[in-house]
């Protein structure tokens, strides 16, 4: 008669492996972060203390996915990476108001709890908030049996950080600012239904192509160590992180409704998987929209901060020149042609 028990396990939810996942996120964040500084993985809430430092800090937040870039990972088996990406997606958006990233917090959802694979998703978290210079202080695992299919998941993440009044970057870009593109690494997190739709109506099968699988795999690069360093000195008077929307929408943003900007985009460098898609049938203006197209995060900055400003970057993410702030019109404007 056990057998006809009513029972959470039964209904799918698997609480003793939930408990093990809690236990090894809790091991993995003691090993990265410093002792004392944050409390209670695996509680009811996360304690951590206000930085000293500053002196009138403002709290600055954001909260992201990464798309359906996880079902490149399922395809490919590959996770330890997507974490990277969903902690990038998060603490891009801090760094663009001038805010260092504190800690951050995960949300996980699956159809069944596998524990080699929430495994690697959180080492990829853990490693992102190392190159993000922040802490995992908590989150959420959910095992949602009948809401997802089998070996499906989804991954949300929560960022909080600190600014000085001071340096927060809001209305300090001037007409005749200089906008700077900092280079991406690839597609980051953005466009992938696009991409997944791409592959399946031509038929191509992604996992057979060496380029491929490394391109649509690649983690977001995280931009935050570069950000709060010319901030600290000074040198920007606002960014723009290059997400969904593409250049025109991310950095009418950040600009005064009394200001407009100018794009060259004879000037941007473009990377060899834009040039993939773009051969795929997909065109400019769309490409423009949904991608990046090598621009993972705009500077703007005064013209005589420029080389000062390169100094902080290495030789792959070197800021260069693509237009500058104007106050002949209030909109993005676009000249010119991508090198495809």
């Amino acid at each position: 008669m056990t057998s006809n028990k009513l029972t959470y396990s039964r209904s799918g939810v698997n609480i003793t492996k939930a408990d093990s996942f809690v236990n090894f996120i809790s091991s993995l964040s003691r090993k990265s972060r410093k002792s004392g500084d944050f409390k209670n993985i695996g509680g009811f809430g996360a304690i951590s203390p206000i930085p000293r430092k500053l002196k009138r800090p403002n709290i600055v937040t954001s909260t992201d996915g990464v798309g359906t870039k996880i079902e490149i990972a399922n395809d490919l088996k590959k996770f330890d990476t997507i974490g990277i990406d969903l902690v990038a997606m998060c603490v891009n958006d801090l760094v663009v108001q001038g805010a260092r990233p504190y800690l951050f917090l995960d949300y996980i959802s699956i159809s069944k709890i596998n524990l080699n694979k929430l495994k690697n998703i959180v080492k990829g978290i853990i490693k992102g908030c190392s190159i993000a210079d922040c802490k995992l202080v908590g989150g959420e695992t959910a095992e949602m049996p009948g809401t997802y299919t089998k070996d499906k998941f989804d991954i949300a993440g929560f960022a909080v950080g600190f600014v000085e009044k001071n340096k927060i970057l809001n209305n300090k870009i001037r007409n005749n600012d200089l906008i700077l593109a900092v280079p991406s690494n690839g597609l980051h997190s953005n466009g992938y239904s696009l991409v997944r739709y791409i592959l399946k109506k031509k038929k191509i099968n992604f996992q057979s192509s060496k380029f491929l699988k490394e391109e649509l795999i690649r983690p977001t690069k995280i931009y935050v160590k570069e950000l709060i360093n010319i901030n600290e000195k000074n040198l920007i008077n606002g960014c723009a992180n290059i997400t969904g929307g593409g250049l025109v929408d991310n950095i009418q943003r950040v600009i005064p409704k009394n200001l407009g900007a100018e794009i060259n985009l004879n000037e941007i460098k473009t990377l060899s998987i834009f040039k993939w898609l773009h051969k795929m049938g997909v065109n400019e203006q769309e490409m423009l929209k949904t991608f990046n197209c090598g621009v993972g995060f705009c500077l703007i900055i005064k013209p005589k901060n420029l080389k000062t400003v390169s100094k902080y970057f290495g030789k792959k993410f070197k800021p260069y020149v693509i237009g500058k702030i104007t106050k002949e019109f209030k909109q993005v404007k676009l000249s010119g042609k991508v090198s495809w």
